[in-house]
């Protein structure tokens, strides 16, 4: 992407997206995520196309009358961190760029590769999730 590219995906995820810790599955730990929703599927396909990974979902309406359809981009694992890495110097809200420059800092320190943690890895990854929900 351009860095003209990347800064307007910055304010989009300023203005629509999450920088999250999600969990996938009940047996594992949260995970980095970066989930924009918007009524503009184009913008969402476009996002897609660039970042060249993650996924686009339909979300349900219940009120067609009165509700346009939405729809959700999600991004995860590696693939969110690396975005986060390039967006990061140009997000402006506070929590989002926190949230972001945390995950990037320290989520592959306390992350095991095989899922497995000693006692005291799993003290720090307890305390990564921690430390990320108070900010």
């Amino acid at each position: 992407m351009t860095n003209t590219e990347i800064s307007y995906l910055a304010g989009i995820i300023d203005g629509e997206g999450s920088i999250m810790l999600t969990k996938y599955h009940k047996s594992e730990y949260p995970s980095p995520c970066i989930s924009i929703s918007s009524t503009d599927l184009e913008l969402l396909e476009w996002i897609k196309e660039k970042v060249g990974s993650g996924r686009i979902t339909r979300k349900k309406n219940y009120n067609i009358e009165k509700h346009k359809t939405s729809f959700t981009y999600t991004l995860n694992y590696d693939a969110a961190i690396e975005i986060m890495s390039s967006v990061e110097p140009y997000l402006v809200i506070t929590k989002k760029k926190l949230r972001a420059r945390f995950i990037i800092d320290n989520y592959k320190n306390v992350t095991s590769r095989n899922g497995r943690y000693s006692e005291e890895k799993l003290k720090l990854k307890e305390q990564f999730y921690s430390d990320f929900m108070a900010l």
